[in-house]
């Protein structure tokens, strides 16, 4: 039972080697298999008990071999050099499923592996409105997402996902993403996969918004 009472309201993305429209909405297998790519959080505002973290950006890149839900994961957590020690530990508590929220545990729950965490320089740019980001770390990864085009005029196609009792998000717009490369401990390159971008409210209690 988590203790500890947290907030956590932001910009999230999840870019992955399935083709767009994440399969994982809809129960349904990834598209080449394996699960692998990488998602990241700006946190606006909140707090981890009396941790203030607003402005903290974290990342996480990860790899299963089949199906989420079949478990067996690999992942590598991901803080921002301009962190604090406090505020590092409060985001691996929630990573780790230890600090409560239904998404954090049930990831937590398929990972095998976790790799020893990196203190890194993350830059993150997230425009929902335009679906539009930018997520480069140094030597570990990049990623870029831009609309998805309609292949019949060339211009922007719009596709948004609501999930009424989602744990990750409850609406998200589904986006291209044109690079998706991880060049350290979990390796991929998958350019013109499938991009997810919300605002999302997460607490120890769950998904908020």
């Amino acid at each position: 039972m988590a203790t500890v009472k947290w907030r956590l309201k932001g910009k999230w993305i999840k870019n992955c080697n399935c083709d767009p429209g994440c399969p994982c909405d809809f129960w349904a297998r990834p598209t080449h298999t394996k699960c692998e790519g990488m998602a990241a959080m700006w946190v606006e505002e909140g707090n981890f008990g009396k941790t203030k973290m607003n402005g903290v950006k974290f990342a996480m890149q990860y790899h299963w071999p089949g199906p989420l839900h079949e478990g067996n994961g690999t992942v590598l957590p991901l803080l921002d050099e301009k962190t604090t020690p406090a505020q590092r530990e409060a985001i691996l508590q929630i990573m780790s499923g230890k600090a409560g929220n239904a998404w954090f545990e049930v990831v937590a729950s398929l990972v095998t592996t976790v790799l020893e965490p990196k203190v890194v320089s993350i830059h993150f740019e997230h425009d929902l409105r335009r679906r539009k980001a930018r997520v480069t770390i140094p030597g570990l990864m990049e990623t870029v997402t831009e609309p998805i085009k309609n292949l019949a005029t060339g211009g922007e196609h719009r596709v948004r996902v609501g999930l009424p009792g989602g744990m990750e998000y409850k609406t998200a717009e589904v986006a291209q993403a044109t690079v998706n490369k991880g060049t350290g401990p979990i390796a991929y390159n998958w350019p013109g996969g499938h991009s997810s971008m919300a605002h999302v409210e997460h607490t120890q209690a769950g998904l908020q918004r």
